[in-house]
């Protein structure tokens, strides 16, 4: 009696691998798992199943798909690497999550659950010879799909020859073209780009401490982050924020490098030396495309000199680049900065421990404002930070009582719009505050006044799209997001936050969720926007997963309760968003 031999049969089969594991891996374990995950959840799994394909197995960075079709095959290649390109594009490189993809049509053997052979040994390899975000395919895989696929074109790279097959491979590089459906969308993002692109743009690296005394760190991150915010004012200048360019304090950094990463023309960078009350600083503005110094200049004062030298500073650098951005408008005399220079090292070092966001680092900022306000009861600047680092005690419930803190916050921003009304930061969170209340007039008010102060301060900017969605006016709130992502490329998450509830307002709903997706650690608020998204996209199996998230980690979520902390101006803004919530199947 014959004994059937293992089952064959032709199969395209897709092998994807992801760029840089290791190194995503060492850098952040568990946020590159949480994104690789959530691509999974939202992208690559329902691209392979809208296509019929098949998940034969998965590795940690990387599986193998089988399709009956060589088009759907090329089809959902060509999907995945457009979809993580948009998903890329305003992230960092260095964050970047990216595939490389081998298609192959060729016979398989078949046993249980799993495929073996050729066709899958090539289809590995095809995978290997792809560019970062590329698809190669076989000569077979080409033959067959010829010229039947729009906006997917191919290119010949010739016979290759690969490990462990014995035979060359032609081999053929996918080139994809932009799809027809995103072309509006591609476009405006475009003509946004070329606006920005037009301003003048700088990078200020953190100024190097050279006192020999790691307590002055303080003193020269404070001082790095005075010159950003003289920088921000003027509105013809894009300013990268400082939580990006701090990224790279105390590395050795090549000026090109960093004008690459950041896409800026200028880069300053300079040290700072301070000793008892003299004060020295150094810093040259340097042309990134031809790496030659435009400027450099250095500053040999008494500490008491330190307001003077920034606005020669910043007046300087903004009167050597093109255009000569509004120089001759600097003015410090509408501002009110002290006169008591240990108060101002104070605020300087607190405002660098409010950035840390920790418990002890607000403890230790709370205190240091405390002391610069005993120094100088009418710094009006202490005053506001005072109040932003309070705040930040009351998002994460550090405080005992969050009503008297609350009520605390409200206290010193009165005090401090009484000192100064030209504090950008002032008016930022008393912006904020008058969100919280659901005074939106207010909340407008104040957030003109800080838009008009401080330009280019990427918190401010992404407040404005903020309050934008609230007011009903979503489509201009993206923009605006989209701008502060652009000053700060090292956002924050929450900017995504922001940006996918501007989308969702906007009814953009496969962006909002594209958005919601970036955020690595979400918590249960995020996954209820999630589920509302994906049920107002149709997609009862995703929408239904992310509300079983809620549930899971808010065990008494409620809708009503929920829609309650939002702060939206117009009832159908609110209506939509309870629509989304409740045919998710979350409670009322």
């Amino acid at each position: 009696m014959d004994v059937p031999g293992p089952e064959r049969r032709l199969a395209a089969v897709l092998a994807a691998d992801m760029v840089g594991y290791s190194r995503l891996m060492e850098v952040d374990e568990t946020g590159t798992l949480a994104r690789l995950k959530t691509h999974r959840i939202e992208l690559i799994d329902p691209a392979i199943a809208k296509n019929r394909g098949r998940i034969i197995k998965t590795t940690g960075d990387g599986m193998l798909v089988e399709f009956h079709s060589v088009a759907d095959a090329v089809l959902c290649a060509a999907e995945i690497q457009r979809r993580m390109a948009r998903r890329n594009a305003d992230v960092s490189p260095a964050r970047w999550i990216q595939f490389r993809i081998g298609i192959n049509l060729g016979d398989v053997i078949v046993e249980e659950n799993d495929i073996f052979g050729d066709g899958v040994n090539v289809a590995a390899r095809l995978e290997m010879l792809a560019e970062p975000g590329g698809i190669c395919v076989s000569g077979a895989v080409r033959d067959q799909v010829g010229q039947r696929l729009d906006d997917i074109a191919f290119e010949d790279l010739g016979e290759q020859s690969v490990k462990n097959i014995s035979r060359p491979i032609r081999v053929f590089q996918v080139r994809l073209e932009p799809a027809a459906t995103t072309g509006r969308e591609g476009a405006k993002d475009a003509a946004v780009t070329t606006t920005i692109a037009k301003k003048p743009s700088i990078a200020v690296l953190p100024l190097v401490n050279m006192s020999g005394d790691p307590e002055q760190e303080f003193f020269a991150d404070g001082l790095t982050e005075d010159i950003i915010t003289e920088l921000s004012r003027f509105r013809d200048l894009l300013v990268i924020s400082r939580n990006s360019t701090f990224v790279h304090k105390g590395k050795a950094v090549k000026v090109q490098e960093v004008a690459r990463e950041f896409g800026v023309d200028y880069v300053l960078e300079g040290s700072v030396r301070k000793v008892g009350d003299r004060i020295r600083v150094t810093v040259q503005l340097i042309d990134a495309e031809t790496d030659r110094h435009v400027w450099a200049e250095r500053y040999d004062r008494k500490l008491e000199d330190i307001f003077a030298i920034q606005d020669e500073m910043t007046c300087a650098i903004v009167a050597t680049l093109p255009g000569r951005v509004e120089a001759a408008t600097h003015d410090r005399a509408k501002r009110k900065p002290t006169d008591n220079m240990a108060a101002y090292e104070c605020v300087l070092t607190a405002r660098v421990r409010h950035h840390r966001s920790s418990r002890e680092d607000n403890a230790e900022a709370q205190r240091l404002l405390d002391r610069a306000l005993a120094l100088d009861p009418n710094y009006a600047h202490a005053h506001a930070w005072k109040a932003c680092v309070l705040g930040q005690t009351w998002i994460y419930e550090w405080c005992a009582d969050r009503d008297a803190t609350f009520q605390q916050v409200a206290a010193e921003l009165e005090i401090a719009l009484a000192l100064d009304d030209n504090d950008s930061d002032v008016h930022r969170i008393l912006a904020a505050l008058n969100l919280t209340r659901d005074d939106h007039d207010q909340a407008a008010y104040h957030q003109e006044r800080a838009l008009a102060l401080n330009p280019n301060y990427d918190l401010v900017v992404v407040q404005q799209g903020e309050l934008l969605t609230w007011l009903g006016r979503p489509e201009e709130g993206i923009d605006w997001i989209k701008k502060a992502m652009r000053l700060n490329p090292y956002h924050p998450e929450r900017f995504w936050n922001h940006l996918g509830r501007a989308c969702y307002c906007a009814e953009k709903y496969a962006e909002a969720a594209e958005a919601f997706s970036r955020i690595t650690r979400p918590d249960h608020t995020h996954h209820a926007f999630l589920a509302a998204t994906f049920a107002r996209m149709g997609n009862a199996v995703a929408a239904t997963a992310h509300a079983a998230e809620v549930l899971k980690r808010e065990p008494k979520f409620s809708v009503a309760v929920y829609l309650a902390t939002q702060h939206y101006k117009r009832e159908v803004d609110r209506r939509r968003h309870e629509a989304g919530l409740l045919s998710a199947g979350l409670p009322a």
